[in-house]
């Protein structure tokens, strides 16, 4: 029976090295064609030349990136101890990712390679500006192997340091950053598609192509009985269902179409490691900074994805900065399915817990039984040591990004990203020279050869051009500016900018007087738009004329060869003030044929308008002399009444103010064709002549206030060292009278020896005599102590005895102090003043006239 299970076994052991022959052979050809694969779809641009990363100095680093400390140490043999554990519980997963090397070799734990950092920028206080400046800073490099974790885990100090680096790199810094700024945020060890292992967004939609969802925000319904119904809807609601399916099937059948026609185009490959190629990416967890909802993050793009989204397969681990997460949820379904609760120990088994768990035993109890008493003891006690283990500081050095850095971006300056049907060109701000940053260009097929759309992004300009888009196919520009601009302007479409071309300019109304909001131009017409006018005028229209003499476009801009105005029609909004049969709705000037016609808004439950109409024709004789106003003169229709009105004298006077008010028509529209004229003229200066705006405080660029900042620091330290060389001058004030002149004459020299000798003379004296009162002053009130305290010396007791001669000795001491330096001021009196005078026969604005004295 024995020898029976012998056999049994050895069989049993064969069967196994073979099922591991099959498999080694299997991953080999796998390997032989993810290399393949990854040789032909990882697209690395070909400006960005390979790096050696064994060719970096590591001379410099801390000594925390060279060696581990005890706790470092301890945290390695837990991890150990739980990949064991791991390993036998789930013989048949991948090893997990605990521990890599750095760039020096060391071994440290993944953790301990999150450094949580806030970096002093606006924008990297969200995370879209976190993952929008990583994705962009860093340049991407593909993983060694496609279907295995790298073997070293940089810093993030040195990532930046070369600007490069493999997923798991993008995603411990992008990890850095959002955790310093307060996100719940996670390192995610997984599988992926190969679109987002190599970065290839060429099937990808581009994110500023997208149109965002409109929301539907249904009403609260307020149940009010005394709400008034409102009126019955009389529309079908069984055509307005059958026309939004027809419509709805028409588009359904038409976006098919598009689709089988682009797939049969766009159809990639079916990847042969899908479902076996790693990636890393960042994982947020809802709760902190307001975030409603758990999403990713692929740092390679900066985009978030739904937990939900098919191109993230499945997890094997997470990490923070604080512990270790592995994933025991089953990925059949990619992410999907999966709960993000890392508190739940039967989901995600945590490495270090601080609360009591019941300890994972082995799950077969034959072998549990085969174990000793002493081992499993020792294992109760390991896994005890690492559930009270805390998890040591970071490893990694503060992370820091300069002004410039932050700004340069991408690397060189400049990024090319790859859509569908689109490219992507980003550059860093002041690194063209009209202040391009970025420009997206749209193709009509997906071999990008036919451009249908360029738009452009501007920053720094001081015309305020912000955004340009330009239809390759109609050849119309559109130009969007930024508030502030000279003449108002908003946004800017043209074909070209010679004058009396098609034009429509936008303005912002706040910043102007006269409430326009927009003026449509072309050869033959004009149209301008307002809000928010006193006298309610919202639209002003005019025709024109073709004029006798052709205009020569490089000729002066004058009134001379204006085009001829036939006709002026403006619009009006309702006056409430004013009754509706006297409020204008509509007026028309028809110059050339000397007619007004004006049109009134309509009353209340009348379908028809009040109408006059003005012939100024007959308003003059040949002569020149004023006529009569007839009848015939004016058409009036009444609303409402059949009887005409025969009192002209009050339509004469409006034909009077009408008159009046044509002229001022005619002046403000030629004003409109001047301003239009300047706007061109001042828009094809500023882009022949682009100028880029720098702050103040950029003392870099700002050349004119670094030059000024550097001569007023020069005149201060100039200023200052004079100062102080005057006030160590000992000679100044004797200086003074002679107005510091170089050269003296032998007068003023002995003049200003004596003066000298004689001021540092008097100033011994008065030291002397100030020393010699004070002691004066002393001894006096020493003596009058000594009589006060033979008189009362029978009345005191032998504390205030005691307490008395105590001050006594203490104004003795002062005195003979006093005077020691009464006695030292006399004796080194004579050596001062002989060594001055000697210093004055020496100082070399002296010496020429005192050497012989």
């Amino acid at each position: 029976g024995g020898r029976m299970e012998v056999l049994e076994e050895k069989e049993e052991e064969e069967q196994r090295e073979e099922e591991e022959l099959k498999a080694l052979e299997i991953s080999d050809n796998l390997q032989d064609v993810e290399t393949k694969v990854s040789m032909e779809q990882i697209c690395i641009p070909s400006d960005v030349p390979d790096f050696d990363w064994s060719s970096i100095d590591t001379s410099q680093l801390p000594s925390s990136y060279k060696t581990n400390s005890l706790k470092e140490k301890k945290l390695l043999h837990i991890a150990d101890h739980f990949l064991q554990q791991y390993t036998h519980l789930c013989p048949d997963r991948k090893p997990l990712f605990l521990h890599p090397v750095n760039e020096c070799g060391v071994e440290k734990f993944v953790s301990t390679t999150v450094r949580p950092t806030l970096l002093p920028y606006t924008e990297l206080y969200h995370w879209d500006g976190c993952a929008s400046f990583v994705s962009d800073y860093l340049t991407m490099e593909p993983l060694e192997s496609p279907v295995t974790p790298p073997s070293s885990l940089y810093s993030p100090t040195t990532i930046l340091k070369y600007q490069r680096g493999n997923c798991f790199d993008f995603s411990v810094l992008l990890c850095s950053m959002l955790i310093g700024a307060g996100y719940d945020a996670y390192c995610v060890h997984g599988y992926a598609t190969c679109e987002i292992c190599t970065l290839d967004e060429t099937l990808e939609l581009c994110p500023l192509l997208r149109k965002a969802q409109e929301v539907p925000k249904e009403r609260m319904k307020k149940s009010n009985k005394y709400r008034v119904k409102p009126p019955p809807d009389l529309q079908s609601k069984f055509e307005l269902q059958q026309e939004a399916k027809k419509a709805a099937e028409t588009e359904a059948a038409q976006k098919k179409k598009e689709g089988e026609e682009e797939k049969e185009v766009e159809k990639p490959d079916r990847d042969p490691l899908y479902g076996l190629r790693v990636h890393a990416w960042v994982l947020v967890l809802s709760g902190k900074k307001e975030v409603p909802e758990t999403f990713f993050i692929n740092p390679f793009t900066g985009n978030s994805h739904s937990t939900m989204d098919e191109h993230f397969l499945g997890i094997e681990s997470v990490w923070n900065h604080r512990n270790y997460w592995v994933n025991m949820q089953d990925c059949w379904n990619g992410c999907k399915d999966l709960v993000f609760d890392l508190g739940d120990p039967i989901r995600w088994e945590i490495m270090l817990s601080g609360s009591s768990k019941p300890l994972q035993l082995l799950p077969d109890a034959e072998e549990e039984k085969e174990l000793p008493d002493k081992e499993m003891d020792d294992m109760q006690e390991k896994e005890e040591e690492d559930m009270s283990f805390d998890m040591p500081p970071s490893w990694v050095a503060p992370i820091q990004i300069s002004p410039r850095e932050f700004e340069t971006r991408c690397s060189q300056g400049r990024k090319v990203i790859l859509y569908k049907k689109a490219k992507l060109e980003k550059w860093a701000p002041y690194l063209n020279g009209n202040g391009l940053v970025k420009r997206l260009t749209v193709y009509a097929d997906l071999d990008c050869t036919e451009v249908v759309e360029v738009r452009e992004w501007f920053k720094n300009r001081e015309d305020m051009l912000d955004m340009r888009e330009v239809n390759r196919q109609t050849q119309l520009t559109t130009d969007y500016f930024s508030p502030g601009h000279l003449l108002s302007l908003k946004a800017h479409t043209y074909t070209s900018l010679e004058p009396e071309t098609e034009h429509t300019m936008e303005f912002y109304n706040e910043a102007r007087v006269d409430g326009l909001q927009k003026r449509v131009e072309n050869a033959n017409k004009m149209t301008e738009y307002f809000v928010e006018r006193d006298d309610f005028l919202h639209v002003r229209h005019m025709e024109f004329g073709k004029r006798r003499q052709k205009i020569h476009l490089a000729g002066t801009r004058t009134d001379i060869n204006s085009r001829p105005i036939v006709q002026i029609k403006e619009c009006f909004h309702r006056n409430p003030e004013k009754p509706a049969d006297e409020d204008v709705a509509e007026r028309i000037f028809l110059i050339t044929e000397e007619m007004i016609h004006l049109t009134y808004h309509l009353k209340d439950k009348y379908i028809t308008a009040s109408k006059k109409d003005f012939f100024k024709a007959a308003e003059r004789d040949r002569k020149g002399n004023e006529i009569v106003m007839t009848p015939e003169m004016c058409i009036t229709y009444q609303a409402g009444s059949s009887e005409k009105d025969k009192k002209l004298l009050h339509l004469y006077k409006l034909l009077q103010e009408l008159t009046v008010e044509e002229k001022q028509l005619k002046q403000q529209v030629r004003q409109s064709e001047a301003e239009g004229l300047n706007i061109l003229k001042i828009r094809e200066n500023e882009e022949t002549n682009v100028r880029l705006s720098v702050s103040i405080y950029n003392t870099e660029r700002n050349e004119k206030r670094r030059q000024q900042y550097e001569a007023m620091k020069n005149a201060m330290e100039d200023e200052l060292r004079g100062q102080g060389e005057q006030d160590l001058d000992y000679l100044a004030p004797f200086l003074i009278p002679d107005g510091h002149s170089e050269k003296m004459t032998k007068a003023q020299a002995l003049r200003v020896r004596d003066d000298c000798l004689t001021d540092f003379k008097h100033r011994l004296v008065d030291k002397a005599n100030i020393i010699q009162a004070r002691l004066e002053k002393a001894v006096e009130e020493q003596q009058q102590k000594d009589q006060w305290f033979q008189e009362k010396q029978n009345q005191l007791s032998a504390e205030e005895e005691d307490d008395f001669l105590a001050r006594c000795s203490e104004t003795t001491f002062h005195i003979r102090i006093l005077a020691l330096r009464l006695n030292r001021e006399k004796r080194t009196a004579p050596q001062k003043y002989l060594a001055l005078e000697e210093k004055l026969r020496k100082d070399p604005r002296l010496a020429e006239h005192l050497s012989h004295t």
